[in-house]
């Protein structure tokens, strides 16, 4: 009896390579003896992509697509396809054709020997700057000794999972996501695929440096309390040096009758504390306002219209 199989893919703006992905995603399905199904969840959109969304499903039945209100980030569009899907095997895969479908079969192979999250481990990375690889692998290694829950490195969104990892997907509800941080945090057993990435096939990127420092920042205040500690150490060394320095300045007054002079320095002092302490309170509200955001618990995204059936999956 063949197995139920569902790919999620996202999309912002990608009227202009769908054509050419849903027809390499099909071209691999047809290949699977498995129900399929493929959801495109559309992230708000300003271009053609929920037109060519519903041109999709209309001409394959294997095809359902959502269009979320607005603009909600690709952390909640994921999380919109989890949501949606019922299948006992999830890929989520970007639309860009950097990720090749083609590793479908390999992914559902590692699956099928028992694992329950299968990703895949970018290796080569075809056009990206020498910046962007240095920045990428530098985040997942500060990541790496930074965070409780470790992450894969070099591993994006693309990977397959089972129905009871997407099962416990659904029930973290947090708003400020971090998917390769949760991806990793459900635990069960994990194994990567190592591939080739593509350059992007068409369109342009969504990543610039200023969303991927976010995201950055999103994944460490997320999965890591150590940006606190070293706010913690910076203040107590920066006292401990002060109280030394102060001690210093009173001794030579009391046992060689130095002058207090030292502008310079106490303006040194002054700033060098001052930012310390600007630096401290910025980390701190960091976490203040993911735990606001937290607090108002509001819904992770809206759904304003649906396209396509879900095929019976038996």
């Amino acid at each position: 009896m063949p197995f139920s199989f569902a790919v999620i893919v996202p999309a912002y703006n990608e009227a202009e390579v769908l054509a050419d992905f849903h027809a390499r995603l099909g071209a691999v399905l047809d290949g699977i003896d498995a129900v399929s199904q493929i959801i495109y969840v559309d992230d708000g959109s300003g271009d053609d992509t929920w037109q060519r969304l519903r041109s999709l499903a209309d001409a394959d039945p294997r095809v359902q697509a959502l269009r979320l209100s607005r603009n909600f980030g690709k952390e909640a569009a994921m999380t919109a396809g989890f949501d949606e899907v019922d299948a006992d095997a999830v890929v989520i895969i970007d639309a860009d054709l950097q990720d090749p479908p083609e590793l479908i079969p390999e992914l559902i192979a590692r699956w099928q020997d028992g694992n329950d999250v299968v990703y895949a481990t970018r290796g080569e990375r075809d056009g990206e700057t020498r910046t962007k690889r240095f920045t990428s692998a530098a985040f997942y290694r500060v990541m790496e000794r930074l965070s409780d829950t470790p992450l894969p490195r070099d591993t994006g969104d693309f990977r397959l999972l089972s129905r009871r990892a997407v099962e416990a997907l659904r029930e973290l509800r947090e708003r400020q996501r971090f998917m390769k941080g949760l991806f990793a945090w459900i635990g069960y057993r994990q194994t990567s695929v190592v591939y080739h990435r593509d350059a992007r096939h068409a369109g342009r990127t969504k990543w610039n440096y200023w969303r991927l420092t976010n995201l950055a920042v999103e994944g460490i205040t997320s999965f890591s309390t150590a940006p606190l500690r070293v706010a913690t150490w910076l203040g107590v060394s920066a006292a401990g040096l002060a109280f030394l320095y102060g001690l210093w300045v009173l001794l030579k007054a009391l046992i060689w009758g130095d002058p207090v002079r030292g502008y310079p320095t106490l303006m040194v002092v002054i700033l060098f504390l001052g930012g310390a302490q600007l630096l401290a309170l910025g980390v701190i509200g960091e976490y203040v306002g993911r735990t606001y955001s937290e607090a108002k618990r509001r819904p992770l995204y809206y759904v304003e219209s649906r396209h396509g059936g879900r095929p019976p999956f038996t």
